[in-house]
């Protein structure tokens, strides 16, 4: 069996949710590719709170498993704490370096963020365009959105409005499923 390691933050790890381990996206994912009867185990190593530079930090444990698909879900902690789009850019680089050092053949995928419109910054688009930025120059397959049909949406989130409910997590899982599915399928070692 092979692992899909999901690396993040709250949103990876199912903040705020009554049973994380059964409706955060990594048990989600998990769900349908036990339906497609794939031989890969999920793990998530999601952190509430979590910043690039924290994940940085330590990425080196989560690396001491074999992992034959990543997928790479920080930076929006970064946006919020007003940290440089070019200081996260060289965060999840350095990530994904790290990553593909240990494990050359790894597959690889990216959920991309945008700041949300209730913060105002200058640096808006230069934030949202790191993912493609770097979906690009690391042949990741890229997710331009992970909130995409949730964020901003009260009955899909919990009450803080920043975290996807059990319901959101749903339709995040089915957008994301397709680009995840591909990987795994398409993955050599399976």
């Amino acid at each position: 069996m092979q692992n899909v390691l999901f690396f993040g933050d709250s949103l990876t790890a199912g903040y705020g949710l009554q049973n994380a381990a059964t409706e955060s996206l990594p048990s989600l994912i998990e769900q349908k590719i036990n339906t497609a009867k794939l031989d890969y185990k999920v793990i998530n190593a999601g952190l509430s709170g979590d910043t690039s530079a924290g994940g940085l930090r330590r990425i080196d444990y989560w690396l001491s498993q074999p992992v034959s698909v990543f997928v790479l879900e920080l930076g929006i902690n970064d946006a919020i704490r007003s940290i440089s789009p070019q200081i996260t850019l060289n965060n999840l680089q350095a990530i994904i370096d790290k990553v593909k050092a240990k494990y050359p053949t790894v597959k690889m995928a990216l959920m991309g963020m945008q700041i949300p419109p209730f913060i105002h910054s200058p640096l808006v688009k230069q934030f949202s365009d790191i993912y493609s930025q770097l979906a690009n120059t690391n042949q990741m397959a890229l997710v331009p959105f992970f909130l995409d049909g949730v964020a901003g949406k009260a009955h899909l989130n919990l009450p803080d409005r920043l975290h996807p409910s059990a319901e959101g997590y749903k339709i995040i899982a089915d957008k994301v499923w397709p680009v995840i599915q591909r990987l795994l399928i398409n993955n050599p070692e399976s």
